[in-house]
């Protein structure tokens, strides 16, 4: 009778233990989600500022390429009035 009654008691800690475990994991899977959605939103904000940052150098290789396309009209008016007068 003793040992059924061992045989039992040890059961019952080991299903107690095996409960505690799982609720570990639980939590431990919890704070993996979190981390990674955490991680998943720091990507996203670094790729939103690096497309930022692309389109402000895209809009100011714009600016100066214009800039370059009125120098050199203005150049060719100014070629141009210098070779009329010749």
């Amino acid at each position: 009778m003793k040992k059924i009654a061992v045989t039992v008691a040890v059961l019952a800690l080991g299903l107690a233990a095996c409960q505690a475990k799982t609720e570990e994991n639980a939590a431990g899977n919890e704070a993996n989600v979190e981390n990674a959605a955490s991680e998943d939103v720091n990507a996203a904000t670094t790729d939103a500022g690096n497309a930022a940052d692309n389109a402000l150098d895209a809009a100011g290789n714009a600016i100066d390429n214009a800039g370059a396309a009125v120098d050199n009209a203005a150049d060719a008016v100014g070629n141009a009035a210098s070779n009329a007068a010749n």
